[in-house]
């Protein structure tokens, strides 16, 4: 159990990680600073290859511990919850909380970073497809009126 332990601490810690690293990608997403958006994808990239290490090693220490309490191998986490003792019973119980809570708000952090990007995308395809359109405008019965056509310039480095 002990070893179970040490790796959903740690598996915690990426956890976290990633949520730090989904806010701030959502911070820059929002904020427009395009800039940086690369090296906060690669980043959030970068802490999802990190937690997809660690379930390897939560796997094989999960189906150690399962052996160790009498557990057949691929027991979930409720399961070794429940044939554990105290303090492992507790320990684990908190883990599980707070696994819980933690991928609760990493879905909405993604969700709304999801949002961002198409929002972003949307824009940007209003942009292009307006470029070589007349500008429209309201005449006063209501309708819509196209004007001349106007020149625009596009920063193709976007």
């Amino acid at each position: 159990m002990e070893k179970l332990t040490w790796v959903l601490w740690r598996e915690r810690e990426l956890l976290e990680a990633l949520l730090y690293r989904l806010e701030l990608e959502a911070m820059v997403m929002s904020t427009g600073r395009t800039r940086w958006l690369t090296n906060a994808a690669n980043d959030v990239d970068a802490a999802s290859a990190a937690l997809r290490d660690m379930e390897v090693l939560r796997a094989v220490a999960a189906d150690e511990a399962a052996e160790a309490v009498g557990l057949a191998p691929n027991a979930s986490l409720g399961q070794l919850i429940d044939a554990a003792v105290e303090p492992w019973h507790s320990i684990l119980t908190e883990h599980r909380d707070t696994f819980l809570a933690l991928t609760d708000e990493i879905a909405r952090v993604a969700q709304t970073n999801r949002a961002l990007i198409v929002a972003g995308l949307r824009a940007t395809q209003d942009t292009l497809l307006g470029i070589d359109q007349s500008a429209a405008t309201y005449t006063a019965a209501g309708s819509v009126a196209r004007g001349d056509a106007r020149s625009a310039v596009l920063d193709w480095s976007l």
